[in-house]
């Protein structure tokens, strides 16, 4: 990173580097918490997934209308865009994995004992708004989980290996999917669809254990750190107190530039991650839903690595770190752009499945650009801004699912989230950081 890219935050001083030296992970414990927390997000993705992969199947058996498929995809951005600002500003305070490992145990309760719940009641409305209620709290929990995460890497990461660790966790959502969309598919098939709910609370659960070891050893270390000195104890209560700068946020274009263009990769992701095993369901019945469920999210973890190799190549030639997010999102949204235009006219399978493809690996490009610009801007309230960024990048979610509740044919579906694309998606003009 350059020396004059972002500005030093306010209020630095030699103690406040000590103490801040003191809470940087060790290389043990980063390659701990790397693996940790990529888990936990390919667990959480996993669980997520599963609902839109299942619901061709637990429609046919509930007898439901599109209309009560697609309230049941969409209830759970309800609850997800909830919890946004408040896990991030609860993780800033008081620790991310203290939030992450509250969530944790409910989305993999809630995973687990999902089939009952469906099960329930006999009266379809009944069960359906149920089922609704149930699923806005389990995006009420796995709410939390990226803006914790987040903070937690901001706190103890040095400032040049935040965005190459973050943009590597990330890539856990495409493993999550990935798994739900081969091994669930298998046991959809064999097995039936409650099983994979079965599967993935119990390997939730498993993760939520390991998170708890975890962050019980985080707390005995931030314990018997020796190397601040006691009278710097009050001055870091004091620091932990400031409040976030939502004013001077506001005031920024650069901001709502992130704010915005996350919004607008949201729109595309949300809409194939929900929706892609019924667009291929619906349009080409005899493709093999491991194929279809595994392909084009395969491609998304190799994108994220080589987006992070182009990251770190456009700053080592001299690009401004921003300059850098510039181009890693244009490429991102660009892509996810030509995929929606194409599959929206095309009608061959194997052409539709490599549109889905681009636009769903482009994703990984998305990795190392906006998503990691909270951790540039205001790396003491990370969480918070995450949040926030997080919670309008969630409203497309819901959109989308209306939009698809209400047309038939998957070209009105697939052609509004492109218009997004027309504005100019990341027109930062400054490099600053909030403090």
């Amino acid at each position: 990173m350059e020396k004059g890219d972002i500005k030093c935050p306010l209020m630095s001083s030699k103690h406040e580097d000590k103490v801040e030296d003191c809470n940087l992970w060790t290389r043990t414990e980063k390659r701990k918490w790397l693996c940790t927390l990529f888990i936990g997000t390919s667990a959480l993705y996993a669980s997520r997934t599963s609902v839109p992969l299942l619901v061709p199947a637990i429609a046919l058996e509930r007898n439901w209308s599109k209309t009560d498929s697609g309230t049941v995809l969409s209830s759970f951005f309800w609850g997800y865009t909830l919890t946004q600002v408040l896990g991030g500003y609860l993780s800033d305070r008081i620790g991310g994995h203290k939030v992450m490992l509250t969530a944790a145990v409910g989305w993999s309760l809630f995973t687990f004992w999902m089939p009952h719940v469906i099960r329930l009641f006999s009266a379809q409305e009944t069960s359906v708004n149920f089922i609704v209620t149930m699923r806005i709290l389990h995006g009420a929990f796995q709410g939390v989980h990226f803006p914790s995460m987040s903070s937690l890497t901001s706190q103890h990461l040095a400032e040049k290996e935040r965005a190459s660790f973050f943009s590597i966790l990330t890539s856990g959502s495409a493993v999550g999917t990935l798994f739900t969309g081969t091994f669930g598919s298998y046991l959809l098939d064999y097995h039936g669809w409650p099983t994979v709910f079965y599967v993935i609370g119990f390997l939730g659960v498993v993760w939520t254990l390991v998170l708890r070891n975890n962050a019980l050893a985080l707390e005995r270390r931030k314990a018997v750190i020796t190397c601040v000195p006691p009278k710097l104890h009050s001055s870091l209560h004091l620091k932990d107190k400031i409040p976030v700068p939502w004013i001077k946020l506001f005031e920024r274009l650069e901001f709502w530039s992130c704010v915005i263009g996350h919004a607008c990769q949201n729109n595309c992701f949300f809409l194939l991650l929900s929706w892609l095993p019924t667009y291929f369901h619906d349009t080409f019945p005899d493709a093999k839903g491991w194929v279809v469920n595994m392909v084009p999210w395969l491609f998304c973890i190799p994108s994220t690595f080589l987006g992070k190799w182009l990251s770190e190549k456009l700053i080592t030639q001299g690009h401004s770190v921003t300059d850098t997010r510039k181009i890693i999102e244009v490429i991102c949204l660009g892509s996810q752009a030509l995929g929606l235009v194409l599959i929206a006219q095309i009608t061959d399978y194997y052409w539709a499945l490599l549109c889905m493809t681009v636009a769903i690996a482009a994703t990984g490009f998305h990795n190392n650009a906006i998503i990691v610009n909270p951790q540039d801007l205001a790396p003491k309230h990370c969480g918070s801004v995450f949040g926030l960024m997080n919670t309008v990048g969630a409203v497309p979610g819901k959109m989308i699912q209306l939009l698809c509740n209400k047309h038939l044919f998957w070209n009105s579906v697939f052609l509004p989230p492109n218009l997004a694309f027309n504005d100019r998606p990341f027109i930062m003009k400054h490099d600053i950081q909030i403090t």
